[in-house]
């Protein structure tokens, strides 16, 4: 069994030249690209990422455009497409790092970039972009009072921010109550920034939600994107649910294992739709099993 101590950072380069930060886990192995969700950074991965380098693979935890340490687009383009053609270029890279394409796991917003990235690709007849696809709690179609909620409390403090973080974590515990809340502060402070006016922002562009290109613009022109996507993809693919999900429900499944029937699925109990995050251990007990059968 391998273990790291820590990662390296590492910085990739976006479909428009955008700057994009990466931690790195492990040395040598087949390579996992981790794509959060939107409001999240990189850090959200940390406990899947040991797993995964425990097995023997390279991860690869981006933060995606407009979050975290990577670069806010000058021009705010933040919706879905502008987050897949990152996705298809740091994947490209990887493979030509490693001489194989990457499984990619993507949670949320970095599922449907990863689903529109792969079925861009497979449209164009070029080679996969992945080696493999695993969608966390996101699929073509979703509840959209789900979406609402979410988004509702990502814009609730977006632009006044917090006086201090214990203030934001507080927040964090009404919104989760489900979750025991952390003895530390540390995990949250990576997802907050310190503003010179000494109030703590949630580390991402408030133009990712409603700027001029925001990541809901076409919604419907993007569902059908997806649900086209999905009956494209040929590679192996896996579904991971929270079964409590506040986005996902039973219907989505089923629609999306008819689109793709050759996907695997697993329904996480205890998580809703921060799957990673809820049930850490039976999340990453599911990806392992899967990329286990994998060639």
């Amino acid at each position: 069994m391998r273990r790291y101590s820590k990662p390296v950072t590492a910085s990739f380069t976006g479909a428009t030249g955008n700057r994009l930060v990466a931690d790195v886990y492990g040395e040598e192995g087949p390579p996992v690209l981790l794509l959060h969700g939107g409001g999240q950074t990189r850090h959200s991965w940390r406990a899947t990422a040991q797993r995964l380098v425990e097995a023997g693979s390279v991860a690869y935890a981006l933060d995606q455009r407009g979050h975290g340490d990577s670069e806010w687009i000058a021009d705010g383009s933040y919706a879905f497409r502008d987050f897949a053609a990152d996705a298809t270029a740091v994947a490209d890279a990887l493979a030509l790092r490693a001489g194989r394409a990457p499984v990619v796991v993507g949670a949320s917003l970095g599922g449907i970039a990863s689903l529109l990235a792969e079925g861009a690709a497979a449209q164009a007849g070029r080679t996969p972009v992945f080696s493999a696809l695993v969608l966390v709690d996101i699929t073509p179609r979703v509840d959209a009072d789900g979406v609402a909620k979410i988004q509702g409390f990502m814009r609730a403090q977006a632009q006044e921010g917090f006086a201090s973080i214990t203030e934001a974590a507080d927040a964090v515990a009404a919104y989760l109550p489900h979750r025991p809340r952390p003895r530390s502060h540390e995990g949250l402070r990576k997802n907050l920034r310190l503003d010179p006016d000494g109030r703590w922002r949630w580390h991402w562009d408030p133009r990712f939600l409603d700027g001029p290109r925001p990541v809901r613009a076409a919604r419907q022109e993007i569902e059908a994107a997806l649900v086209d996507a999905a009956r494209r993809i040929r590679i192996p693919a896996m579904l991971v649910r929270g079964t409590s999900s506040e986005l996902v429900t039973e219907d989505h499944v089923r629609e999306f294992l008819e689109l793709v029937p050759h996907a695997e699925y697993m329904d996480v109990a205890g998580a809703r739709h921060m799957v990673a995050g809820d049930r850490n251990d039976r999340f990453s007990a599911a990806i392992l099993g899967f990329l286990g059968k994998l060639p």
